[in-house]
């Protein structure tokens, strides 16, 4: 009996070792390569056993050769459910280039013809092909159910899987009918592929399809070679983007925009500065997009600019910069974009443009959607703005909501780590914060305990009776801000977690509840007043590695320039902010202009500003020069599609012949906030204009009076902060009267 068993052992040892060895052979075989990448080989042996796999590997981790190989190793053919055309060419291409027959892999969608489908079916029967790819849509096809009926199938991949739920960046409801689907056509083992997956997502993905059971196979979301970056959003994005891309030399990288219409507009400014640039969108036709993108992995142009529906699974191993003109829906859906730089683990730099209003725009496109989908979106949006806005290490923040600690007290690669803020103790805040939720019954979100704590009125507090309870307004001795970091941090730390199933309600750990019973220490980064981007006396920027966020390069410059705008503004009694605001003071001491002409390239500074108020900063900054030597960057004159002037001038002209700005508005095409923004830039630049007439029909004069007043006196021009200290007005009511104010004080 000893030695019968002893037999089976070594048979089993031996079995293990062919099966060890036929992988090997069939890695260098159909790939070159000769050792296997992470958990690729134990995925790979999950499938070849039959059991269902769920595969979580960022993007550049090799999650396609897990069922590439399985697929040529077994028989039958493997059906790779993807979602999109582009996704689909590249993946065939790719395995056609791994072996000698083209017959290998297929794709079965709309863009083939009745002759090629044919010819892709009679493959498929002959049993030349092992992976065919089809788009969900494609697969609920009947003739296509019954044609996968009569083939010998090896296993399902659904790659791309987050689509499947609603809680993922790109869902599509096609995704939701493949389980049934399967079931209909032969019950085989699947396996599901993803870059990003909270935990929420991941569940929902192993539930719809019906793989609970499934073997889970989980890679660090970390990429330690991405540095992270947010930038302030301003007019002069199109300015900042160029010099970047331009400091790049011949680089590849991808510049994402929310709409079609940018990326077409921004793609021309590109060009307009000599930068081999291609659009890429849903609205171009399929042959054109096709070969725009064949150009990019061809190196013929080094920039693609893009809506979300390019990069999905495009190989292209060495871009080296992602940029988000526009801040993204999701954290999931930036972190798969930005994760289609430095896959070869060389450079990637991720560079995200943000402002408040993006995030307020995302918001009102969501209306009119269900309600249940709009609370998911705003769930994700205020994940998103805790992302850009927090101070503390974006990979943490990053790595946090994908449901992965990292503890490195400094990651050195992302903007906030590289400037790190002083932190400060807040062990009391957070008993504060604790006890509030407690109080709360653990049945709200962030937003409602930060407006709790601080004392606020709503009407939600009053529905409920919560302005009744003695921990209202504990936490009014410190903003909403610190608050916000405060809550933050406690998530980071473990002390809470967010319920994502009831859309984000805040909830106490374990952690969290033994720190009531027995404190310690606790500390959060705290941005100072002054570093908030108000105008504070002793605000000096600070210079960001990697590019810079439109820091000024000379502290002792832009120290200098604020002295002499606080002597000017007592002189002419006016706000500081008015006669420069910060931003433009930081853009000079970058750029060191020594002219009127050269000043008026500089952010916010027009010809009538540079004028009225130039020539004392202009000779500060010359004398500057001489004195400490200083050898002045050229100055960047980005070239503009005539368009975008064109547009300025029409607004100007039609201000002078007083056209209501809404009909202006809608003969421009262009909604009544955006008219505003451009306004706001002209006058911003100098150029005075006069909406007396408007404002005369639209306002009260003693609502007009209360606001132009307020900004007489105000610090800054901050629009938050003047809607805190008017709350009886509309943000378009303030943002008018300060077109007037600026216009008749700055102008």
């Amino acid at each position: 009996m000893i030695a019968f068993r002893k037999r089976q052992a070594d048979y089993r040892v031996t079995c293990s070792m062919e099966k060890q060895d036929l992988l090997y052979k069939g890695l260098k075989k159909y790939f070159g390569f000769d050792t296997f990448k992470g958990n690729q080989k134990a995925i790979i042996e999950s499938i070849l056993s039959g059991s269902d796999t769920f595969v979580l590997m960022p993007t550049g981790g090799g999650k396609s050769l897990c069922y590439q190989l399985p697929a040529l190793l077994m028989k039958g053919t493997a059906i790779v459910i993807s979602p999109l055309i582009a996704l689909m060419k590249n993946q065939v291409d790719a395995m056609r280039n791994y072996s000698e027959e083209d017959g290998i892999a297929h794709f079965l969608n709309s863009s083939l013809n009745r002759q090629e489908t044919e010819e892709v079916k009679n493959d498929v029967l002959s049993g030349r092909t092992k992976m065919l790819y089809v788009a969900p849509e494609s697969l609920t096809k009947v003739e296509n159910v019954e044609f996968l009926r009569n083939i010998p199938i090896s296993f399902y991949a659904v790659d791309e899987a987050h689509c499947i739920s609603e809680w993922g960046h790109d869902f599509r409801p096609e995704y939701r009918r493949i389980r049934p689907i399967i079931s209909e056509i032969c019950a085989r083992p699947i396996i599901t592929l993803t870059a990003t997956a909270t935990p929420k997502v991941q569940h929902d993905i192993q539930k719809n399809l019906g793989m609970t059971d499934a073997t889970v196979f989980k890679s660090s979301f970390n990429r330690p070679n991405l540095y992270y970056e947010i930038r302030n959003k301003n007019e002069q994005i199109d300015r900042e983007i160029i010099k970047f891309i331009l400091s790049q030399g011949k680089k590849s990288g991808i510049i994402y925009c929310l709409s079609r219409k940018k990326v077409d507009a921004f793609t021309e400014i590109l060009k307009a500065n000599d930068i081999r640039a291609l659009p890429y969108h849903a609205g171009m036709e399929a042959s054109i997009r096709s070969r725009n993108q064949d150009a990019f992995l061809m190196e013929k142009v080094e920039v693609i600019v893009a809506t979300i529906a390019f990069g999905m699974g495009i190989d292209k191993p060495d871009v080296r910069y992602v940029i988000h003109y526009d801040i993204p829906k999701s954290l999931e859906g930036y972190y798969q974009e930005t994760g289609r730089a430095g896959r070869d683990g060389g450079e990637g730099k991720c560079i995200a443009f943000y402002s408040v209003k993006d995030l307020q725009k995302l918001e009102r496109l969501m209306q009119g959607k269900p309600v249940s989908e709009q609370e998911i979106g705003k769930q994700l949006l205020l994940e998103t703005a805790t992302y850009v806005e927090t101070s503390v290490c974006r990979r943490k923040v990053l790595l946090h909501y994908f449901g992965e600690d990292y503890n490195e007290p400094n990651c050195e690669h992302c903007d906030n780590c590289l400037n790190p803020k002083k932190k400060v103790e807040a062990k009391e805040l957070l008993i504060t914060v604790l006890e509030a939720i407690i109080a709360l019954k653990e049945k709200q979100k962030a937003s409602y305990l930060t407006t709790f704590l601080i004392g606020k009125e709503s009407s939600d507090i009053e529905t409920y009776g919560h302005n009744e309870l003695e921990e209202f307004g504990s936490g009014s001795d410190e903003d909403e801000s610190t608050w916000e970091a405060v809550i933050c941090q406690a998530l980071l730390d473990n002390y809470l977690k967010k319920d994502i199933e009831n859309y984000g309600i805040l909830k106490i750990t374990k952690k969290g509840r033994d720190f009531l019973k027995n404190p310690v220490s606790f500390k959060i980064t705290k941005v100072d007043e002054d570093e908030d981007g108000s105008d504070s006396e002793n605000d000096v920027p600070v210079v960001i590695s990697g590019g810079g966020s439109g820091g000024a390069a000379d502290p002792v410059l832009f120290s200098m320039m604020k002295d002499l705008r606080k002597k000017l503004s007592k002189k002419l009694n006016v706000p500081p902010y008015v006669i420069f605001q910060p931003s433009s003071l930081e853009a000079m001491a970058t750029s060191y202009p020594v002219t009127l002409e050269e000043l008026q390239n500089i952010p916010g500074v027009g010809a009538g500003k540079a004028r009225r108020y130039g020539k004392e900063f202009v000779e500060l900054i010359r004398r500057h020069v001489e004195e400490n030597d200083i050898t002045r960057p050229e100055d960047l004159r980005v070239k503009t599609v005539a368009n975008k002037s064109k547009l300025k001038v029409s607004i100007v002209q039609a201000i002078d012949r007083k056209v209501a700005l809404d009909d202006l508005a809608e003969s421009k095409g262009i909604d009544f906030n955006e008219m505003l923004s451009e306004v706001e830039t002209i006058v911003y630049s100098g150029t005075k204009i006069n909406i007396d007439y408007f404002l005369s029909e639209v306002m009260d004069q003693d609502v007009l009076q209360d606001v132009y007043a307020y900004f007489k006196k105000a610090e800054t021009d901050d629009l938050a902060r003047a809607q805190d200290e008017l709350p009886d007005y509309t943000e378009t009511e303030i943002r008018l009267v300060r077109i007037k104010f600026f216009s008749d004080m700055a102008n």
